[in-house]
């Protein structure tokens, strides 16, 4: 592995001390080189209750020919949308271990824009 991705999943350990045990429902969010993933995780019951990514196919034909953060800020919208209509509206933030900046800041304003609290 390298040194980068070992940084990552320090951190990632670090920020699953302090989020802690599931008496809220979790926004975990992910992103590789082209694609980026989020879902609403309840983890006292292990369900995924909700989620998005790029490859979603509402939106796979409105990324075309836009910038990854733009993508991302379209995949927070319609996550959020998402918990909306299942009475969802506070989540503890998980960025993985990924820094907040790029396109995990433009997911999670965008959802913050669009109703979810966190």
């Amino acid at each position: 592995m390298n040194s980068k991705e070992t940084a990552r999943l320090k951190r990632k350990r670090r920020i699953k001390k302090k989020i802690g045990g599931g008496e809220r429902l979790r926004l975990s969010v992910f992103r590789s080189c082209k694609h980026i993933y989020a879902q609403i995780v309840d983890d006292g019951k292990g369900q995924t209750l909700a989620a998005a990514s790029t490859l979603s196919g509402e939106l796979k034909d409105q990324l075309s020919g836009l910038k990854k953060s733009d993508a991302a800020k379209a995949v927070g919208k319609l996550l959020a949308a998402k918990a909306k209509a299942q009475g969802i509206g506070k989540v503890v933030f998980d960025r993985n271990g990924f820094l907040y900046h790029g396109r995990i800041k433009a997911m999670a304003d965008s959802c913050r824009e669009n109703g979810l609290e966190f």
